[in-house]
């Protein structure tokens, strides 16, 4: 895979097991980098990606962690520090979603909404913040809710807002080394969180002049500028890549 961008770097995509995290972990694969095929649950998925970077001329891991909780993170860190060894890229892709009316929420519904898409992304950026090389990258994930919010979204929505408050901070704290912090903002994707019902579908595929939901690749090209070279002056912003839609 010489001559490839990436050749040389090493990047954590955290959710690569299956959904937008999988395509984003092949893409950098095509693009030289090792991967690190972080997942949760999706064991068999993370396997198949792996073999399937392997079967490209590429070298990539599968390292299972709850990223919801630290000491999990920690550990898996510690898996990484052993092998690869190094890191450059972190993509901090893992996110739930789930929605119901307020007077329903339950203590069990904000310890998944929030352990997942804030508390995660917090301590994995945390452990890599010390062991990122000078030049790396960090692109979370927000969501076009957090700017519009739907009703019996409030959870989620506030939780990707907090991630967009990250990005912000960390670009400034780790900018002097290099280090660029963004955004990816996408609206309903496939394979993604948009895999529901057909009316679902179909309420954000009218959300969009486009009269469609996005595709998967097109939130991986993102991804792919945002940690090239290319961008390196590039940090601190929220991309939106939703096809001009309005939720």
């Amino acid at each position: 895979m010489g001559g490839k961008v990436l050749e040389g770097k090493v990047a954590l995509v955290t959710g690569a097991g299956r959904g937008i995290g999988r395509e984003i972990a092949l893409r950098l694969a095509r693009d030289g980098a090792t991967v690190i095929v972080h997942y949760a649950q999706s064991r068999a998925g993370a396997e198949e990606v792996v073999a399937e970077i392997a079967a490209m001329g590429g070298t990539a891991v599968a390292y299972q962690a709850d990223i919801a909780r630290r000491e999990e993170v920690k550990a898996l860190f510690a898996r990484i520090d052993a092998h690869p060894g190094r890191l450059d890229i972190v993509v901090n892709n893992a996110g739930v979603s789930a929605g119901g009316a307020l007077a329903d929420v339950t203590d069990e519904d904000i310890a998944a909404i929030f352990g997942i898409n804030v508390f995660g992304p917090l301590y994995v950026a945390s452990e890599a913040a010390s062991r990122l090389a000078d030049n790396g990258r960090v692109v979370n994930f927000s969501s076009t809710v957090a700017t519009h919010p739907l009703a019996g979204a409030g959870l989620y929505s506030a939780a990707k807002k907090a991630v967009e408050s990250f990005t912000e901070s960390w670009a400034r704290e780790l900018g002097a080394r290099g280090i660029t912090v963004n955004t990816v903002v996408p609206g309903a994707t496939s394979p993604g969180m948009a895999d529901r019902t057909p009316e679902y579908h179909g309420y954000f595929a009218n959300a969009s002049p486009f009269k469609r939901i996005g595709r998967a690749e097109e939130i991986v090209a993102v991804v792919a500028f945002l940690v090239s070279p290319e961008a390196s002056w590039v940090s601190g912003t929220h991309i939106l890549a939703n096809g001009a839609g309005n939720t």
